[in-house]
């Protein structure tokens, strides 16, 4: 059963199969379909004036490569959702830690590495999972934040780009994105538990939006012009899933 649902004329759902798939009207000449970790989130940015019933086609003549993206994304190796207990493992930069939770008097919490093997965080004896998880974000985001500027920096010089303001956020879809009216950058702070490339792969590919919006062939020669192993380290950023 299909069925187009919304209110907006731009932005509409199509239902084939029992798959949700988000179609956006834009400016563009070529239909852009695209499958998204982590849940095989399904959307297809086609030309305004394409007809409601050439979208449906479109998708359902491309509905057995869908299955297949969203198949690759369910047998993903996923790591279960922290507890933030003594013995889990955690991941900086790439690199799996053990988790020491250490409790303490002082209100004063902090996270640091010791030996190269061990995440310490220093909490108050009684905190919650939620409080755990809290510090935890709040130290991956300050050592995400020190890695980018001078990445972003690198990057605009190479690529002849300026970027206005950049900004870290929880993403559940996307590692990284771009508003190229106004020059901003988004990263995903689960950047902080990848390899160093990942993140400049993100940083690099956000950076190209700024000339080319979509992801047509000017994008990806550009891509190959900057930074040509980028399909080798998306494949390695899409291959672990963080719970």
């Amino acid at each position: 059963m299909i069925k187009l649902k919304g209110n907006n004329d731009l932005k509409n759902k199509l239902i084939i199969d029992d798959i949700e798939i988000q179609f956006t009207k834009k400016n563009i000449k070529n239909i852009h379909l695209s499958v998204h970790p982590p849940n095989g989130i399904v959307r297809i940015s086609v030309p305004k004036r394409m007809k409601d019933e050439a979208i449906r086609l479109f998708a359902v003549s491309k509905l057995s490569w869908i299955k297949k993206q969203q198949s690759k994304f369910e047998n993903q190796e996923r790591l279960p959702e922290s507890e933030y207990v003594s013995g889990e493992s955690h991941y900086y930069f790439g690199t799996r830690y053990l988790l020491n939770v250490i409790y303490q008097e002082s209100n004063r919490s902090k996270v640091e590495i010791i030996n190269k093997k061990y995440i310490n965080l220093y909490v108050k004896e009684g905190s919650s999972k939620d409080k755990k998880e809290k510090v935890m974000k709040e130290w991956y985001r300050k050592e995400l934040k020190a890695l980018i500027p001078p990445l972003i920096e690198k990057w605009e010089k190479k690529i002849g780009v300026k970027v206005e303001s950049w900004s870290i956020k929880q993403m559940k879809t996307r590692w990284g994105t771009c508003n190229t009216t106004a020059r901003r950058i988004w990263i995903n702070l689960e950047l902080a538990k990848k390899t160093p490339h990942c993140l400049e792969y993100i940083i690099v590919h956000e950076l190209v939006h700024l000339i080319e919006r979509n992801h047509g062939d000017k994008f990806v020669f550009l891509m190959n012009k900057h930074f040509p192993n980028w399909r080798a380290v998306k494949s390695e950023l899409n291959g672990l899933v963080f719970g």
